[in-house]
């Protein structure tokens, strides 16, 4: 599987409503998990998921040609 700079750019959502559901709450359970032994890798995967889940795009999945919308 080649890497494309081009479908990862693409913008089209491509994240269904379970998708965004279970990434949004993830995203916030690790957020604030994350503080208490101050993971700051553990914040950087919250912060993540939650922005992908309210943008409703994921880069990630642009790049395998994964759809769930």
């Amino acid at each position: 599987m080649a890497f494309a700079i081009k479908n990862m750019l693409k913008k089209e959502l491509n994240l269904g409503e379970k998708d965004i559901y279970l990434r949004r709450t993830i995203g916030i359970g690790l957020s604030i998990f994350s503080v208490v032994p101050g993971s700051v890798p553990m914040l950087i995967i919250g912060v993540y998921l939650i922005s992908s889940a309210t943008s409703g795009w994921c880069p990630v999945y642009s790049t395998i040609n994964k759809n769930t919308n």
